[in-house]
């Protein structure tokens, strides 16, 4: 194969029961007005992901998506009983805001509970705020979480088999990068540090304007 030969990879995010696919492309497109910031691009493009939604904040206010994004925001979909992966997520999220906080950068973190049987907005409150001061945490009737989930292309399905007050519930991890306004404008994996992320958070409120 020659060196000049490109290849493209592609992952196909299936979410199961929604019947929606998303397609995470390894090369941003030409035309893309934030290219220099992305190391991946969504196929079908970034309005592919993200829509309005209702959902309920941790103080008990029924909000919309345009009172929760603000301000560049670093979205992430879990749920406070999850054991290891969405404290260590969060946390790195969290991470990646105090970087940006030292650079001067206005940001702010989101937590949508996909497990609203327990997570209440009390119980949401007290899990982000041992996070970040500038962490929202929303939750809702499933009806209204489902709508967020979909509008994501996000996965998770509770298991039922187990014990019925402890447990688990399965998810995609995905952070999404939402702007207002903008709406969605990437996405981050597990993989990505708290360095990383801050350094493109910074590009694209940069290339934003």
């Amino acid at each position: 194969m020659s060196t000049k030969t490109i290849a493209v990879a592609a992952v196909a995010l299936v979410v199961a029961g929604l019947g929606a696919g998303l397609w995470f492309v390894s090369r941003p497109a030409a035309d893309d007005p934030f290219a220099q910031c992305r190391v991946s691009s969504v196929g079908g493009g970034a309005s592919a992901i993200g829509g309005p939604f209702e959902l309920v904040n941790e103080d008990g206010v029924t909000v919309t998506d345009k009172d929760v994004f603000t301000k560049p925001t670093i979205l992430y979909f879990g749920y406070t009983f999850c054991p290891d992966v969405c404290p260590l997520d969060n946390m790195r999220n969290a991470d990646a805001l105090r970087i940006l906080d030292e650079r001067g950068y206005d940001a702010q973190a989101a937590f949508i509970s996909i497990d609203p049987e327990r997570d209440t907005p009390e119980i949401v409150k007290e899990f982000t705020s041992l996070f970040h001061d500038n962490m929202i945490g929303l939750t809702g009737t499933p009806e209204q979480v489902k709508a967020a989930s979909m509008a994501y292309k996000t996965y998770y399905k509770k298991q039922e088999d187990g014990d019925p007050e402890y447990y688990l519930v399965d998810h995609s991890t995905f952070a999404y990068l939402v702007f207002p306004e903008i709406g969605f404008v990437d996405f981050f994996k597990r993989e990505d540090t708290p360095e990383q992320m801050a350094d493109r958070v910074a590009c694209f409120i940069d290339a934003a304007g």
